[in-house]
């Protein structure tokens, strides 16, 4: 069998093709090698800023020293054992994130479950939300998102998610599932009723082209979810881990929520997932009516332990925070100079950059070809999510890489 360096990218594609299933379709022609900080290499030898990390994956960027270390560590003690079982890794992650929560529960801790992915996560809030209502002799079957969320590909996130080309292809969905306008108050609170076992909301709608949701619309789902008795979820699988400059994104809100879920970010590319419920809310789960062979298994949680030691080593979200404000700036400044730019969006290191015409595929190969990874959403939609311990001297570069490619697309455009 040919190794990679002895193979074109052309003839990597070529075997792909013809045995990984067609769920990606054409995808971009690299093949990422290795990594290092914020950088990623092909297989023949390009180096490249990650902007999109894994899509907010790779928080601490590429081979950063305490992740490797603890997982070689852990890999060498015990990699996995059934949750017949207690195991370390897992108690002190669970303490930790229940911690991490007390902001949005009261001063209380929360309860913490953990599966393998955001999707799992958010399928094990919207079952413990059901759960809690069924547990009360009382079952409420409706479920109210937002359209242009994205929580997941199971049937059931894929049904909570307000995307039909999610869904539509694999109809009959789960049945209960109300979908409202995004940022319209009006509409959720005729959604909501007595009936109502959960809202499930993301605070910045990434997936669509990071989209924040205004203060308002927050707090009148808070609202409306007291009132009904319905459970509030948040989505913080994008959000979460610093991200937008605060741990959880409902902080900046100033929300209380009843359940939030984690994934992405939390093990710094091992997969794991998260959901952390108040109490009160976590007696909707009796043993027997959920479980995960591999959730919270000791390699993940000793990765996701790793990479809450560098958050707290590295103050890394209030860094989110301040990098985000940074390169926000110098994004509205480029704005100001360039009529392709229509408007900057987000929060932290989650931004969308709009374009006024579909340019954004065209764009993100060119910033490709100058040595970027970006991700576009849709035609016009630039996104980025960066690992949290980027420099401000490599997202001033990618500014300055931005302005120069956006008038090489002017050109081009131009001269057709």
């Amino acid at each position: 069998m040919q190794s990679n360096e002895s193979m074109s990218i052309s003839q990597i594609i070529e075997r792909d093709h013809k045995v990984y299933l067609n769920a990606f379709g054409q995808r971009t022609p690299l093949c990422i090698e290795r990594g290092e900080g914020c950088c990623l290499y092909d297989s023949e030898g390009h180096a490249y800023l990650d902007l999109i990390g894994g899509i907010a994956v790779n928080v601490l960027g590429h081979g950063h020293p305490g992740l490797t270390e603890a997982i070689c560590h852990q890999a060498a003690q015990l990699i996995h054992c059934s949750n017949y079982y207690y195991q370390m890794p897992q108690l002190r992650l669970a303490e930790r994130l229940s911690d991490y929560a007390k902001p949005l529960f009261s001063g209380q801790g929360g309860l913490v479950f953990f599966g393998n992915s955001g999707a799992e996560a958010n399928e094990a809030a919207i079952k413990l939300a059901r759960a809690y209502f069924h547990k009360q002799g009382q079952p409420r079957p409706r479920i109210v998102s937002a359209r242009q969320s994205f929580h997941g590909r199971t049937l059931a996130t894929a049904a909570v998610t307000g995307q039909p080309r999610y869904s539509d292809p694999f109809a009959p969905l789960p049945s209960g599932i109300v979908h409202v306008p995004f940022n319209d108050i009006a509409a959720l609170q005729a959604a909501v009723d007595t009936t109502t076992c959960a809202v499930v909301l993301e605070l910045i709608q990434g997936e669509s082209g990071v989209h924040p949701a205004t203060a308002a619309y927050a707090q009148a789902a808070e609202a409306v979810c007291r009132e009904t008795g319905a459970r509030l979820i948040i989505d913080e699988i994008q959000t979460g881990m610093g991200r937008t400059g605060a741990f959880f994104a409902s902080e900046r809100y100033q929300l209380t929520p009843d359940i939030v879920t984690l994934a992405k970010g939390l093990g710094g590319g091992v997969p794991i997932g998260a959901v952390i419920a108040s109490p009160d809310s976590a007696a909707g789960f009796t043993p027997g009516d959920h479980g995960s062979t591999f959730g919270g298994n000791p390699l993940a949680c000793a990765a996701a332990n790793a990479v809450l030691d560098a958050y707290e080593a590295e103050q890394l979200v209030a860094r989110a925070g301040q990098l985000g404000q940074a390169v926000t700036t110098r994004l509205q400044q480029l704005a100001q100079k360039q009529p392709l730019i229509q408007e900057i969006r987000g929060a932290g290191l989650m931004i969308g950059i709009e374009f006024s015409a579909e340019i954004a595929p065209a764009l993100r190969m060119n910033l490709i070809s100058h040595g970027y990874l970006t991700g576009a959403v849709g035609t016009s939609t630039l996104r980025l999510l960066p690992p949290l311990t980027i420099s401000r001297e490599e997202l001033d570069r990618f500014v300055d890489q931005l302005a120069a490619s956006l008038e090489e697309i002017s050109t081009e455009e131009e001269s057709k």
